[in-house]
């Protein structure tokens, strides 16, 4: 996920940005000053000096870029779409994340319906593609897969949509192990618009999970060929429960069982040891590291957190967003900008960490952790036609230094303009062009009243 883009016919437009600052992120950290970038919807079909490529491709839609700055779309590899949005900032911040999840999260899930739903997830589509968030991992919706496909295909999006499923104990998405699996499979036979939108297996995982749960997930994913997502310690809750019941360590016994591959993306893996960071770098399997949830939940990253140290060890590490009960926050720059701060000040390191990191982290580590290398988070040749465009008309862009240090220290993701998914312009000069938000705000205040009225909550 996704597929590579399809070879440029004669017959699609192509788009040509030309004049400003291009960060291709694709390992080299250089920056194309005055650079061009030409696409499709088949792809980019061109990156270097704007000269050479406008002439390559005269007759081209021309966008004048020069001022601002170029970069690959970014990408969210863990991102709650339903239940918790329709209660932004609602949820109490002095309450534990037990409390927050089972007295707030689950009783949201159980009453949400069908249209909350797709209300849910197309506000937090638009908000992502506003924030310069191109690809986005639906890190488990409970019931209604379909209706976020339709909410991610309406927005123009690009992600991965699942249903979570758990069996060892009741609640939204739990039952049988043979009957999550069904559910599982039909989820996972999601696919629209040529592959931008995919199906995923998805477990809630913690210690929620039978044994013959996750074996059965993980054969499902490699026999369809997709991938499998589902959360452990980001307390060191589960690492206690799994002990106590004498399996060891969550992420070791895991992959003892065979369910760690290069398919898999465990999402936080905070409290895990020695023995669990060997486990994900034998088996290929990757992370999604959600620095801004951990701190909001108080939940010990800065203790016990190693996710750069993971990287030094080859294990393939994205950056996500989480729930709206975590870090209110879709983000993803200002998560990386985090999650680099705390690897040099845990490190008590400058150089452990910086601004190119950052970017990476946002992009083409996240494209990585997806199965998408040299296809997801850069711009080359070949790759999927996501670009953003950022403005430096900001007051945190004068004067100007260097600019990957203004991007990611400084303006944080703040400053997207415009934004192309597949070849599509979805958002132009900060205006999303898929949505009628001035509806959707309308339909999500009334559906989040309706929400927390059924559920019992708010008030």
């Amino acid at each position: 996920m996704p597929s590579n883009p399809s070879p440029h016919s004669a017959d699609e437009p192509v788009t040509v940005l030309a004049g400003g600052e291009v960060l291709t992120m694709d390992g080299q950290r250089e920056i194309l000053v005055n650079g061009g970038v030409a696409f499709s919807p088949g792809g980019i079909l061109a990156v270097g000096p704007a000269r050479d490529v406008l002439d390559r491709f005269a007759g081209a839609e021309v966008v004048d870029t020069t001022g601002s700055v170029v970069t690959p779309g970014l990408v969210n590899t863990h991102q709650h779409l339903t239940g918790d949005r329709l209660a932004h900032s609602m949820i109490p911040d002095d309450i534990g994340s037990e409390e927050s999840i089972f007295g707030w999260a689950v009783p949201l899930h159980s009453h949400h319906t069908a249209d909350d739903d797709e209300i849910s997830a197309t506000l937090s589509c638009v908000e992502s593609l506003l924030e310069g968030v191109t690809t986005v991992v639906e890190a488990g919706t409970v019931a209604h897969p379909e209706r976020v496909a339709d909410a991610m295909e309406a927005t123009g999006i690009r992600g991965a949509v699942s249903t979570w499923g758990w069996d060892l104990a009741p609640g939204p998405g739990s039952g049988p192990a043979a009957e999550v699996l069904t559910r599982q499979r039909e989820a996972a036979a999601i696919e629209r618009d040529g592959g931008r939108i995919r199906g995923w297996v998805a477990l809630v995982g913690h210690d929620l999970v039978s044994d013959e749960l996750f074996v059965g997930a993980a054969e499902l994913a490699r026999e369809i060929g997709t991938r499998l997502t589902f959360h452990m310690s980001p307390t060191p809750a589960d690492a206690v429960s799994y002990r106590r019941r004498g399996m060891g360590r969550p992420l070791v016994h895991l992959h003892r069982l065979g369910v760690l591959g290069p398919e898999t993306v465990v999402s936080h893996a905070v409290h895990v040891d020695r023995a669990e960071v060997d486990a994900l770098a034998a088996s290929g399997a990757a992370v999604a590291y959600c620095p801004w949830a951990y701190l909001r939940l108080a939940q010990g990253v800065t203790g016990a957190g190693r996710h750069h140290q993971m990287m030094d060890e080859g294990v393939r590490v994205g950056i996500g967003c989480d729930s709206e009960n975590a870090s209110d926050s879709l983000s993803v720059m200002r998560a990386a900008v985090l999650g680099v701060g705390l690897a040099r000040d845990m490190t008590a390191d400058p150089e452990a960490m910086g601004a190119w990191d950052a970017l990476e982290w946002a992009t083409a580590r996240g494209g990585e952790v997806l199965g998408g290398h040299r296809t997801v988070g850069i711009l080359a040749p070949g790759a999927v036609a996501d670009v953003v465009v950022h403005s430096t008309d900001g007051p945190w862009w004068w004067p100007r230094g260097d600019t990957a240090q203004q991007l990611a220290w400084s303006d944080g993701g703040r400053s997207v303009s415009d934004v192309w998914v597949g070849g599509r312009r979805v958002v132009a000069e900060g205006r999303c062009l898929t949505v009628d938000t001035d509806l959707l705000r309308d339909r999500a205040r009334a559906a989040s009243r309706d929400l927390l009225a059924r559920a019992g909550l708010g008030g």
